[in-house]
Protein backbone atom coordinates (compact mmCIF):
# COMPACT_ATOMS: atom_id res chain seq x y z
CA UNK A 1 0.00 0.00 0.00
CA UNK A 2 2.80 2.40 0.86
CA UNK A 3 4.50 1.77 -2.47
CA UNK A 4 1.23 2.32 -4.32
CA UNK A 5 0.64 5.64 -2.57
CA UNK A 6 4.23 6.65 -3.28
CA UNK A 7 3.78 5.87 -6.99
CA UNK A 8 0.52 7.86 -7.07
CA UNK A 9 2.19 10.88 -5.44
CA UNK A 10 5.09 10.66 -7.90
CA UNK A 11 2.75 10.45 -10.87
CA UNK A 12 0.76 13.46 -9.61
CA UNK A 13 3.90 15.53 -9.17
CA UNK A 14 5.08 14.56 -12.65
CA UNK A 15 1.73 15.51 -14.12
CA UNK A 16 1.82 18.90 -12.36
CA UNK A 17 5.35 19.46 -13.62
CA UNK A 18 4.34 18.62 -17.20
CA UNK A 19 1.27 20.85 -16.89
CA UNK A 20 3.34 23.84 -15.70
CA UNK A 21 5.87 23.28 -18.48
CA UNK A 22 3.14 23.14 -21.13
CA UNK A 23 1.59 26.34 -19.77
CA UNK A 24 4.95 28.12 -19.95
CA UNK A 25 5.53 26.90 -23.51
CA UNK A 26 2.04 28.00 -24.52
CA UNK A 27 2.56 31.46 -23.01
CA UNK A 28 5.90 31.81 -24.81
CA UNK A 29 4.28 30.77 -28.10
CA UNK A 30 1.45 33.27 -27.62
CA UNK A 31 3.82 36.18 -27.00
CA UNK A 32 5.94 35.10 -29.95
CA UNK A 33 2.87 35.17 -32.18
CA UNK A 34 1.94 38.60 -30.83
CA UNK A 35 5.35 40.16 -31.49
CA UNK A 36 5.40 38.67 -34.99
CA UNK A 37 2.28 40.72 -35.76
CA UNK A 38 3.46 44.20 -36.73
CA UNK A 39 0.00 45.74 -36.51
CA UNK A 40 -0.52 44.36 -32.99
CA UNK A 41 2.83 45.78 -31.86
CA UNK A 42 1.97 49.17 -33.40
CA UNK A 43 -1.36 49.10 -31.57
CA UNK A 44 0.35 48.28 -28.27
CA UNK A 45 2.82 51.15 -28.79
CA UNK A 46 0.00 53.61 -29.53
CA UNK A 47 -1.90 52.54 -26.42
CA UNK A 48 1.26 52.83 -24.33
CA UNK A 49 1.92 56.35 -25.67
CA UNK A 50 -1.67 57.36 -24.92
CA UNK A 51 -1.49 55.89 -21.42
CA UNK A 52 1.79 57.63 -20.58
CA UNK A 53 0.44 60.89 -22.01
CA UNK A 54 -2.63 60.64 -19.78
CA UNK A 55 -0.59 59.78 -16.65
CA UNK A 56 2.07 62.45 -17.13
CA UNK A 57 -0.19 65.14 -18.60
CA UNK A 58 0.87 67.79 -16.02
CA UNK A 59 4.52 67.23 -16.96
CA UNK A 60 4.02 67.04 -20.72
CA UNK A 61 1.59 69.93 -21.20
CA UNK A 62 3.48 73.16 -21.97
CA UNK A 63 0.77 75.34 -20.42
CA UNK A 64 -2.34 75.28 -18.26
CA UNK A 65 -5.14 73.91 -20.50
CA UNK A 66 -7.64 76.30 -18.92
CA UNK A 67 -5.48 79.45 -19.05
CA UNK A 68 -6.91 82.04 -21.45
CA UNK A 69 -4.82 84.53 -23.41
CA UNK A 70 -7.32 86.48 -25.45
CA UNK A 71 -4.59 88.50 -27.17
CA UNK A 72 -3.31 85.26 -28.74
CA UNK A 73 -6.68 83.73 -29.66
CA UNK A 74 -6.68 81.52 -32.80
CA UNK A 75 -2.92 81.79 -33.16
CA UNK A 76 -1.68 79.39 -35.89
CA UNK A 77 0.70 76.53 -35.06
CA UNK A 78 4.29 77.57 -34.41
CA UNK A 79 6.25 79.81 -32.10
CA UNK A 80 5.14 79.64 -28.49
CA UNK A 81 2.11 77.53 -29.43
CA UNK A 82 3.21 74.34 -31.16
CA UNK A 83 -0.33 73.38 -32.27
CA UNK A 84 -1.86 76.85 -32.10
CA UNK A 85 -4.56 78.19 -29.78
CA UNK A 86 -8.35 78.06 -29.65
CA UNK A 87 -10.88 80.89 -29.77
CA UNK A 88 -10.19 81.79 -26.12
CA UNK A 89 -6.42 81.75 -26.50
CA UNK A 90 -5.93 78.40 -24.73
CA UNK A 91 -2.97 76.28 -25.78
CA UNK A 92 -4.31 73.54 -28.06
CA UNK A 93 -1.49 71.05 -27.41
CA UNK A 94 -2.09 71.23 -23.65
CA UNK A 95 -5.82 70.70 -24.12
CA UNK A 96 -5.26 67.67 -26.39
CA UNK A 97 -2.84 66.16 -23.85
CA UNK A 98 -5.34 66.58 -21.02
CA UNK A 99 -8.07 65.31 -23.34
CA UNK A 100 -6.13 62.03 -23.58
CA UNK A 101 -6.61 61.65 -19.82
CA UNK A 102 -10.39 61.92 -20.18
CA UNK A 103 -10.42 59.41 -23.06
CA UNK A 104 -8.29 56.91 -21.14
CA UNK A 105 -10.41 57.16 -18.00
CA UNK A 106 -13.60 56.65 -20.00
CA UNK A 107 -12.15 53.86 -22.16
CA UNK A 108 -10.65 51.84 -19.30
CA UNK A 109 -13.66 52.31 -17.02
CA UNK A 110 -16.23 51.37 -19.65
CA UNK A 111 -14.12 48.50 -20.98
CA UNK A 112 -13.67 46.95 -17.52
CA UNK A 113 -17.24 47.52 -16.32
CA UNK A 114 -18.77 46.13 -19.52
CA UNK A 115 -16.43 43.12 -19.34
CA UNK A 116 -17.16 42.29 -15.68
CA UNK A 117 -20.91 42.90 -15.57
CA UNK A 118 -21.56 41.66 -19.12
CA UNK A 119 -19.69 38.43 -18.39
CA UNK A 120 -21.62 37.88 -15.15
CA UNK A 121 -24.97 38.42 -16.88
CA UNK A 122 -24.02 36.23 -19.82
CA UNK A 123 -22.79 33.34 -17.66
CA UNK A 124 -25.85 33.21 -15.43
CA UNK A 125 -28.23 33.71 -18.36
CA UNK A 126 -26.52 30.77 -20.07
CA UNK A 127 -26.86 28.48 -17.06
CA UNK A 128 -30.34 29.42 -15.79
CA UNK A 129 -33.17 29.38 -18.34
CA UNK A 130 -35.46 31.56 -16.23
CA UNK A 131 -32.84 34.31 -16.03
CA UNK A 132 -32.03 33.85 -19.71
CA UNK A 133 -35.54 34.79 -20.83
CA UNK A 134 -35.59 37.95 -18.71
CA UNK A 135 -32.01 39.20 -19.07
CA UNK A 136 -31.65 38.57 -22.79
CA UNK A 137 -34.93 40.28 -23.63
CA UNK A 138 -33.75 43.37 -21.72
CA UNK A 139 -30.40 43.18 -23.54
CA UNK A 140 -32.19 42.82 -26.88
CA UNK A 141 -34.25 45.92 -26.18
CA UNK A 142 -31.22 48.02 -25.22
CA UNK A 143 -29.10 46.69 -28.11
CA UNK A 144 -31.82 47.61 -30.60
CA UNK A 145 -31.27 51.32 -29.84
CA UNK A 146 -28.26 52.92 -31.60
CA UNK A 147 -25.46 53.34 -29.07
CA UNK A 148 -25.00 57.09 -29.52
CA UNK A 149 -28.74 57.76 -29.34
CA UNK A 150 -29.10 55.69 -26.18
CA UNK A 151 -26.07 57.42 -24.63
CA UNK A 152 -27.55 60.85 -25.42
CA UNK A 153 -30.86 59.87 -23.81
CA UNK A 154 -29.11 58.60 -20.70
CA UNK A 155 -26.96 61.72 -20.43
CA UNK A 156 -30.08 63.88 -20.74
CA UNK A 157 -31.47 62.10 -17.67
CA UNK A 158 -28.23 61.90 -15.67
CA UNK A 159 -26.68 65.30 -16.43
CA UNK A 160 -23.23 66.29 -17.62
CA UNK A 161 -20.22 64.91 -15.73
CA UNK A 162 -17.36 62.52 -16.38
CA UNK A 163 -18.84 59.92 -14.01
CA UNK A 164 -22.21 60.07 -15.77
CA UNK A 165 -20.51 59.60 -19.15
CA UNK A 166 -18.86 56.43 -17.82
CA UNK A 167 -22.17 55.22 -16.33
CA UNK A 168 -24.13 55.90 -19.51
CA UNK A 169 -21.61 54.20 -21.79
CA UNK A 170 -21.38 51.21 -19.45
CA UNK A 171 -25.16 50.79 -19.71
CA UNK A 172 -24.82 50.99 -23.49
CA UNK A 173 -22.11 48.34 -23.86
CA UNK A 174 -22.94 45.86 -21.07
CA UNK A 175 -25.91 44.30 -22.97
CA UNK A 176 -23.75 43.59 -26.02
CA UNK A 177 -21.05 42.04 -23.89
CA UNK A 178 -23.68 39.95 -22.10
CA UNK A 179 -24.96 38.52 -25.37
CA UNK A 180 -21.46 37.69 -26.61
CA UNK A 181 -20.57 36.08 -23.25
CA UNK A 182 -23.79 34.05 -23.28
CA UNK A 183 -23.17 32.80 -26.83
CA UNK A 184 -19.63 31.68 -26.00
CA UNK A 185 -20.76 30.12 -22.70
CA UNK A 186 -23.51 28.11 -24.41
CA UNK A 187 -20.89 26.40 -26.59
CA UNK A 188 -18.81 25.48 -23.53
CA UNK A 189 -21.87 24.39 -21.55
CA UNK A 190 -22.67 21.69 -24.12
CA UNK A 191 -19.26 20.05 -23.78
CA UNK A 192 -19.11 16.51 -22.41
CA UNK A 193 -16.97 17.37 -19.40
CA UNK A 194 -19.60 19.88 -18.18
CA UNK A 195 -22.20 17.12 -18.26
CA UNK A 196 -19.79 14.88 -16.34
CA UNK A 197 -19.31 17.55 -13.68
CA UNK A 198 -23.08 17.89 -13.29
CA UNK A 199 -23.51 14.14 -12.93
CA UNK A 200 -20.84 14.13 -10.21
CA UNK A 201 -22.82 16.71 -8.24
CA UNK A 202 -20.65 19.80 -8.88
CA UNK A 203 -22.37 23.03 -7.83
CA UNK A 204 -23.55 25.57 -10.38
CA UNK A 205 -21.16 28.20 -9.01
CA UNK A 206 -18.19 25.88 -9.41
CA UNK A 207 -19.15 24.92 -12.95
CA UNK A 208 -19.77 28.53 -14.00
CA UNK A 209 -16.66 30.12 -12.53
CA UNK A 210 -14.09 27.31 -12.62
CA UNK A 211 -14.96 25.59 -15.87
CA UNK A 212 -17.06 27.87 -18.12
CA UNK A 213 -15.72 31.36 -17.33
CA UNK A 214 -12.02 30.60 -18.05
CA UNK A 215 -12.96 29.15 -21.43
CA UNK A 216 -14.79 32.27 -22.60
CA UNK A 217 -12.31 34.77 -21.15
CA UNK A 218 -10.45 35.21 -24.44
CA UNK A 219 -13.64 36.21 -26.27
CA UNK A 220 -14.61 38.61 -23.47
CA UNK A 221 -11.20 40.29 -23.29
CA UNK A 222 -11.07 40.89 -27.04
CA UNK A 223 -14.59 42.35 -27.04
CA UNK A 224 -13.63 44.57 -24.08
CA UNK A 225 -10.79 46.04 -26.15
CA UNK A 226 -13.28 46.93 -28.88
CA UNK A 227 -15.61 48.47 -26.28
CA UNK A 228 -12.62 50.54 -25.14
CA UNK A 229 -12.25 51.98 -28.65
CA UNK A 230 -15.99 52.45 -29.16
CA UNK A 231 -16.36 54.27 -25.85
CA UNK A 232 -13.64 56.75 -26.85
CA UNK A 233 -15.54 57.54 -30.06
CA UNK A 234 -18.91 57.78 -28.30
CA UNK A 235 -17.53 60.00 -25.54
CA UNK A 236 -16.08 62.31 -28.18
CA UNK A 237 -19.45 62.37 -29.95
CA UNK A 238 -21.29 63.19 -26.73
CA UNK A 239 -18.88 65.99 -25.87
CA UNK A 240 -19.06 67.28 -29.46
CA UNK A 241 -22.85 67.49 -29.13
CA UNK A 242 -22.57 69.24 -25.76
CA UNK A 243 -23.97 66.44 -23.56
CA UNK A 244 -20.72 64.76 -22.51
CA UNK A 245 -17.81 66.08 -20.47
CA UNK A 246 -18.75 69.64 -19.45
CA UNK A 247 -16.65 72.64 -20.50
CA UNK A 248 -14.10 73.95 -19.72
CA UNK A 249 -12.69 70.49 -18.90
CA UNK A 250 -10.75 69.51 -22.05
CA UNK A 251 -12.04 66.58 -24.07
CA UNK A 252 -11.27 65.75 -27.67
CA UNK A 253 -14.99 65.98 -28.41
CA UNK A 254 -15.55 69.47 -27.02
CA UNK A 255 -12.31 70.68 -28.66
CA UNK A 256 -13.73 69.54 -32.00
CA UNK A 257 -17.02 71.22 -31.11
CA UNK A 258 -15.22 74.53 -30.54
CA UNK A 259 -13.36 74.07 -33.80
CA UNK A 260 -16.45 73.68 -36.00
CA UNK A 261 -17.30 77.34 -35.43
CA UNK A 262 -13.94 78.48 -36.88
CA UNK A 263 -13.19 75.62 -39.26
CA UNK A 264 -12.59 77.93 -42.23
CA UNK A 265 -10.10 80.16 -40.41
CA UNK A 266 -8.53 77.83 -37.79
CA UNK A 267 -8.14 74.39 -39.39
CA UNK A 268 -5.85 73.22 -36.57
CA UNK A 269 -8.81 73.18 -34.18
CA UNK A 270 -10.27 70.27 -36.15
CA UNK A 271 -7.23 68.50 -37.59
CA UNK A 272 -5.11 67.85 -34.48
CA UNK A 273 -7.79 66.57 -32.07
CA UNK A 274 -9.19 64.53 -34.96
CA UNK A 275 -5.79 62.91 -35.52
CA UNK A 276 -5.46 62.17 -31.78
CA UNK A 277 -8.88 60.49 -31.71
CA UNK A 278 -8.18 58.48 -34.86
CA UNK A 279 -4.80 57.24 -33.60
CA UNK A 280 -6.24 56.21 -30.22
CA UNK A 281 -9.12 54.27 -31.78
CA UNK A 282 -6.94 52.70 -34.47
CA UNK A 283 -4.34 51.63 -31.92
CA UNK A 284 -6.95 50.04 -29.67
CA UNK A 285 -8.63 48.18 -32.54
CA UNK A 286 -5.47 46.67 -33.98
CA UNK A 287 -4.31 45.79 -30.47
CA UNK A 288 -7.61 43.97 -30.02
CA UNK A 289 -6.91 42.04 -33.23
CA UNK A 290 -3.53 41.06 -31.81
CA UNK A 291 -5.15 39.85 -28.58
CA UNK A 292 -7.56 37.76 -30.61
CA UNK A 293 -4.64 36.12 -32.43
CA UNK A 294 -2.97 35.32 -29.09
CA UNK A 295 -5.98 34.09 -27.14
CA UNK A 296 -7.92 32.27 -29.86
CA UNK A 297 -6.35 28.84 -30.45
CA UNK A 298 -8.20 28.45 -33.77
CA UNK A 299 -6.40 31.35 -35.48
CA UNK A 300 -3.34 30.56 -37.59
Amino acid sequence: MDSTKRLESISRSELEHVKRRLQKEQSALQFKRFFHSRLAVIGAVLILIMTLTAIFAPLLAPADPLAQTVAHRLSPPGGDYLLGTDKLGRDLLSRIIYGARVSMIVGVSVGLSSMVFGMILGLYACYYKALDNVLMRICDGLSAIPSTLLAIALMAMLGQSLFNVILALSIVYIPRMARISRSAALVVKEQTYIEALRSQGASATRIIWRHIAPNILSVVVVQASYNFANSIITEAALSFLGVGVPAPQPSWGNILSDGREVITTAWWMIVYPGIATALAVMGTNIFGDGLRDILDPHTN
